[in-house]
Order: C-alpha cells, then sequence, then structure tokens
C-alpha cells in the first residue's frame, strides 16, 4: 500500500493501523514461546477515530490470507486493545477446518467469559475469553482504562508473552499470567500482527523454542 502502514524505523516495526490487516511470519512455528514488546503511538483512524485502540497477535494462524472477518486468517488471537490486552479469541476461518478452544472461566451475569483458574470449563468456536480482570463495564471508546489493568501507561513499552505448549496457550502481560487456553485444535502455524485502527510500535518479536 502506498499508505505505508508497515514501516521500519529506529529499529522498531511500525503499524499505522490506517488500512485493516496485518502482516506475519512466513513460516509456521509450533510448541514455543513468543516475546513481544510494543506500546500504542498516537494516530487513530476512522471508523475507529476515538474507540479503542486496537491490534493484537495472532497464533497458529491457518487457512488463506483474509479468509478470517475478510482481513486475517483463522487463528487464535491474543488481543492488544485498551482495557482489553490479553483476552483470547478463537477467529475461525472459510477454509480450514473448524477451531475451538477450551478455558477455565467465570461467567458474569450478562454472560461474558472471564479467565479464572479452577473455573467452568467453557468451549468456543468463534469468540473471547476474557482476560481476568477486564473491567465487565468495558467501554469502546479512546482512552478507556480499567482498574485491573496491567497495561502500561500510554507510552511506555509493554511485554507480551504467549507460550504454545502443545494444545495449550498462555498469555502473559508484564509478566502477569492473564489468560489461558486448552484443548485448541490449533497447534502450529504462521504468527500474525494486526494493523486494526491505531498506531502500534514493535520493538521486540523473538520465536523461542521450548525447553525440552
Amino acid at each position: 500500500s502506498d499508505l505505508h502502514v508497515f514501516t521500519v524505523q529506529n529499529g522498531m516495526v511500525r503499524v499505522s493501523g490506517q488500512e485493516t490487516g496485518g502482516f506475519a511470519t512466513r513460516e509456521t512455528f509450533a510448541d514455543y514461546h513468543l516475546i513481544v514488546e510494543w506500546k500504542w503511538g498516537e494516530a487513530t483512524w476512522y471508523p475507529r477515530r476515538f474507540e479503542a485502540r486496537n491490534s493484537g497477535v495472532m497464533v497458529h494462524s491457518v487457512g488463506l490470507d483474509g479468509d478470517a472477518l475478510a482481513c486475517w486468517m483463522q487463528s487464535i488471537e491474543c488481543q492488544i486493545n485498551e482495557g482489553g490486552c490479553g483476552d483470547l479469541i478463537v477467529v475461525p476461518g472459510k477454509s480450514a477446518d473448524p477451531v475451538q478452544l477450551s478455558s477455565e472461566v467465570r461467567v458474569s451475569s450478562d454472560g461474558q467469559s472471564f479467565y479464572q483458574k479452577g473455573g467452568t470449563v467453557k468451549t468456543l468456536r468463534r469468540g473471547r475469553f476474557n482476560w481476568w480482570g477486564r473491567d465487565p463495564d468495558w467501554k469502546n471508546v479512546l482512552w478507556f482504562h480499567g482498574p485491573n489493568d496491567i497495561e502500561k501507561p500510554h507510552g511506555e513499552w509493554n511485554r507480551l508473552e504467549i507460550v504454545c505448549k502443545g494444545s495449550s496457550i498462555e498469555c502473559v502481560l508484564n509478566g502477569i499470567l492473564v489468560n489461558a487456553g486448552q484443548k485448541s485444535t490449533l497447534t502450529a502455524g504462521k504468527i500474525l500482527f494486526q494493523s486494526e485502527g491505531a498506531e502500534i510500535f514493535f520493538r521486540t518479536i523473538e520465536v523461542r523454542p521450548l525447553p525440552k
């Protein structure tokens, strides 16, 4: 694109967010520890100009490019979102076998599922497992910040770690386990980084094999 949505600047990958899409690895990965350091930029774009800043890391991405929501691939997404960083989202596609993921959760009175170790096991074929501290009254507005948010203040670097081992996925934000899923029907695939309406910078992307 002549909009230069994806550029490298001063050793960082800048994702402008101006168009919806992403950049992905050429290789597929399984059984790994992914380390991503990221921070928000300032720019946001219509139609999401005033919505909570949004991006994400999609693991185990399979199927055709653009197959999921006309933009991405079938995958499990670890959300990067103001107030929702660490949510796990099951993203189905059209060209791959159906995907599902389970998690231990507590279910709120309005039907939202929040990760809770030892909670009720729930399985999704699409949709979201909220990270355990997500504000149940989250609003999709720019600068949203919940009382339990582990995300650093705007403009500071965050460290997101995603550990994929067999059919399990763990999301660790700034050193704290925020979400976990089990029995994923996807256990290998590409890693995809989203552009979704908000400027974001990545300065570290490391894929480490798990110890034997």
